[in-house]
């Protein structure tokens, strides 16, 4: 199954405020042994939303919404995809991780929709 792990955003990523050296070193590492087992097929950091845009859609109309969003917490810092063979192995490499922010931090899993879903 595929998944995107999706790292939230924290006010200090939101300010633009990069993980130390060491954490960059071992997040390098963590994603070797992604790469090694089969797992990892991309991977990325965001920009922090005062970089963005939205745009909203209600009918026919569009209209764009310049960063910065509110609620952090509410927002994506970075991602990986990978193919894992279910949820549990998932959360057993999630576990793995080493803090991907400075300070507390959360990292969501998230199943992608799959041909047979739409069956």
């Amino acid at each position: 199954m595929r998944v995107m792990v999706l790292v939230k955003a924290t006010e200090d990523s939101e300010k633009g405020l990069l993980p130390t050296t060491e954490m960059f070193e071992a997040m390098g590492r963590y994603n070797d042994e992604l790469t090694k087992a089969g797992i990892l097929r991309d991977a990325d950091g965001l920009k922090p939303s005062s970089q963005g845009k939205r745009v909203a859609f209600d009918g026919a109309n569009r209209t764009v919404i310049d960063g910065p969003f509110a609620a952090p917490r509410e927002l994506v810092a970075g991602f990986w995809l990978w193919d894992v063979k279910d949820m549990d192995e998932a959360v057993a490499w999630v576990k793995r991780c080493p803090n991907p922010m400075p300070g507390p931090s959360e990292i969501e899993i998230r199943p992608l929709y799959e041909m047979a879903d739409f069956q």
